[in-house]
């Protein structure tokens, strides 16, 4: 798996943190989600468009619904479109979920039954997006709350065959690896050995919290709070097999600041500068 972006620590932008960024730092890289700057012109766009000439940017899609049910959104498609054609970011990035069924958008991405005509429609889905975008794509693992009883695939085989039948790379999120462990009892080692690590283009850490009915039996993909030590004990894992990746730290909800953000990315970048390129 090859990728423009560098192999070392990024991080979500947040325009918090935009006047923070103006000195070097242990960021190298920004992520950012297509929908908040899918516009037609305006300040929001144009500071966008002033990191993009500092900063390499992996745009990461939220909303495309890559498993509806129903065909994808080609209003939506062209929008995004016009974005990547203004930035030309290092990387584009979308998760195996749904979010969109009979014309109506939900805020969730929503799990899929992991079948054989599922995988076929999700690898249509995905082929379409490559063919249109006229770039490689990065499909996102989930965090799973439930194990879908249609489901006769293991999730890793399921991304391994939409890859093999599409060529798009990976994003291993390992916070959303490590909660499935918890959350429905999958087993991470048999999990990463089944998965496609060579694919991977991209890591993503974020933190979780524990569900307030449920406790620690049920954790939340909150991306709210530090990355917890587990999940880093899996990207050392991880970089340790595969080699330095591109390692993003998602932090969506109480934002703090950006020297926070900047430890987080410094601790990263010091896994990864332990392991050879």
């Amino acid at each position: 798996m090859t990728t423009a972006l560098p192999a070392r620590a990024g991080i979500g932008f947040k325009p918090k943190h935009l006047q923070d960024l103006a000195r070097p730092g242990a960021v190298s890289w920004l992520e950012i989600h297509a929908e908040n700057y899918m516009i037609e012109g305006g300040p929001r766009l144009a500071m966008l468009m002033d990191l993009a000439e500092r900063f390499p940017i992996s745009v990461h899609g939220v909303g495309l619904s890559i498993g509806g049910e129903g065909p994808l959104d080609r209003l939506h498609l062209r929008r995004l479109q016009q974005l990547l054609d203004r930035i030309r970011p290092a990387q584009f990035s979308e998760h195996l979920a749904w979010s969109t069924h009979q014309g109506a958008y939900y805020s969730d991405l929503l799990p899929l039954p992991y079948t054989e005509a599922t995988l076929r429609h999700v690898a249509d889905h995905v082929s379409e997006v490559q063919d249109r975008l006229g770039l490689q794509m990065l499909l996102e693992n989930p965090t799973s709350y439930l194990r879908l009883a249609d489901s006769t695939i293991p999730e890793p085989e399921f991304l391994a065959r939409v890859a093999e039948k599409t060529g798009c790379g990976m994003l291993l999120d390992l916070n959303n690896l490590f909660l499935s462990s918890v959350n429905v009892g999958i087993g991470v080692e048999a999990y990463l050995a089944a998965y496609p690590l060579e694919r991977t283009g991209e890591i993503h850490l974020a933190g979780h919290v524990p569900d307030p009915g449920e406790g620690r039996k049920l954790l939340i993909d909150s991306h709210s709070t530090a990355v917890a030590d587990p999940v880093w004990a899996l990207c050392a894992e991880v970089i340790g097999r595969i080699g330095p990746r591109p390692v993003l730290i998602e932090w969506d909800e109480d934002v703090p600041e950006f020297a926070i953000l900047e430890a987080e990315a410094a601790r990263a970048q010091a896994l990864l500068d332990e392991v050879p390129a």
